[in-house]
């Protein structure tokens, strides 16, 4: 199955091109979902300290956030495919503030872990279909420009979120951490009640489950949808290695304190920009931008590789030899942002009539690889800054296969 051309089915109420309003509406959106694994990590010192637990009690806050995402997250899209964006988003978005005021308020580990466990089966509706309202709403480059910015957003927040963790704790208890992720939530549903409605009813799947089921079968079974999103998911990983692992590299490797994970994160914000606005103003095909951003990716995963292996070794505090440790990870994130928001528009152009679905699954696809990197592949393969360079050019070299492979598949011939 080749990418389809349909022109997308734009809501009456949308602009011809995004709005300040629309693409902040939409980046907060798809931010929700990953800034709230990584805001707490600064944190965990203090709730082990409460609660009378270990590492691997405190574990569960993410692996059971993380696993509830990746369930419910097959089911946000072909759900909204039903029922229409908004409803899908403003409901998940409502059982998240009432997780968050749980969690703030949660008297024992258990009763947390349970509130985070229903604040994952929740974000993913926000995250998931914010992407498919840019391809309901806009076209061509206007699609392209506003899903850059979006994954930008949505790929700096598990950058941001530790640094904005620690500076919360500076205010109170971890308490204030759960606290002001429900509110940012309540101010993104106010927000999204003034969007439009992008899917017209006369779009609409039936409201029934073998129509959903349907619609997901039909994506899960397409070879497209796999290269695509194994491609963007590994793709990503090369990036992720280090943002799932920043407590190892931040405090053990580069021997810095709780305050000082923008100085990992900051370089990688710096790369996610520029390279969102490269996809903002390319001039090229999306297909040549990908290919382009998959191969500059392998070039910056070995760049980090040489800079960490002839680099001083760090010496505790701030020292320049942290160089040799931040501009791998710079320019590894500059160049995933090259192909990230093209990755997924592709995948929505590739199921004009499941959007939801197919979303949803190159999601599950994300995350599952997400979980399996912070819960299994980084643990052993991150103890020491050479094997974390090892680990993101593993990653990159195998994206930039699949998405080779789905290039030449899916090719057009010469004079067809």
């Amino acid at each position: 199955m080749t990418a389809s051309t349909d022109p997308a089915p734009t809501s009456t109420d949308a602009p011809a091109r995004p709005t300040l309003r629309i693409t902040l509406t939409l980046a907060l959106m798809a931010m929700i979902a990953p800034f709230s694994i990584d805001t707490i990590f600064p944190a965990f010192t203090r709730i082990g300290t409460e609660f009378g637990a270990d590492e691997v009690a405190l574990q569960q806050l993410v692996s059971g956030y993380m696993a509830a995402f990746a369930v419910m997250s097959i089911f946000h899209g072909p759900i909204s495919d039903a029922l229409g964006r908004k409803l899908v988003i403003l409901a998940g978005l409502g059982i998240y503030v009432l997780a968050a005021i749980g969690a703030t308020l949660a008297p024992s580990l258990e009763v947390l872990i349970l509130m985070r466990v229903l604040q994952g089966a929740s974000a993913g509706a926000a995250t998931i279909v914010s992407r498919v309202m840019v391809r309901d709403m806009f076209e061509g480059r206007a699609a392209q420009s506003l899903m850059a910015d979006i994954m930008l957003i949505f790929s700096v927040a598990p950058a941001l979120a530790p640094i904005a963790g620690g500076w919360l704790l500076l205010l109170g208890d971890w308490r204030c951490v759960f606290a002001a992720i429900g509110l940012y939530a309540a101010l993104v549903i106010a927000l999204t009640l003034r969007l439009p409605e992008t899917l017209p009813p006369e779009d609409r799947i039936p409201l029934r489950v073998g129509s959903i089921l349907g619609a997901l079968a039909h994506a899960a079974r397409s070879f497209t949808l796999w290269r695509l999103a194994l491609a963007g998911a590994f793709g990503f990983a090369t990036q992720f290695v280090f943002i799932a692992s920043a407590p190892i590299l931040v405090t053990d490797l580069l021997k810095l304190g709780e305050q000082d994970f923008w100085v990992l994160f900051v370089p990688i914000i710096i790369g996610m920009m520029a390279g969102s606005r490269v996809v903002g103003h390319a001039r090229m095909t999306r297909r040549t931008l990908i290919t382009v951003g998959f191969a500059a990716m392998v070039a910056a995963a070995l760049v980090n590789l040489v800079l960490v292996t002839i680099g001083p070794a760090p010496q505790g505090g701030l020292h320049w030899s942290l160089l040799f440790a931040a501009i791998g990870p710079m320019l590894i994130a500059l160049t995933v942002a090259m192909q990230f928001a093209p990755v997924q528009l592709e995948v929505l152009d590739a199921f004009p009539h499941e959007r939801g679905s197919a979303s949803s699954l190159a999601t599950f696809v994300q995350l599952a690889m997400n979980t399996l990197l912070a819960g299994v592949i980084a643990p052993i393969a991150t103890t020491s800054l050479t094997s974390f360079a090892l680990t993101a050019l593993g990653a990159a070299l195998i994206g930039n296969l699949l998405w080779l492979w789905h290039a030449r598949a899916t090719a057009v011939p010469a004079g067809a």
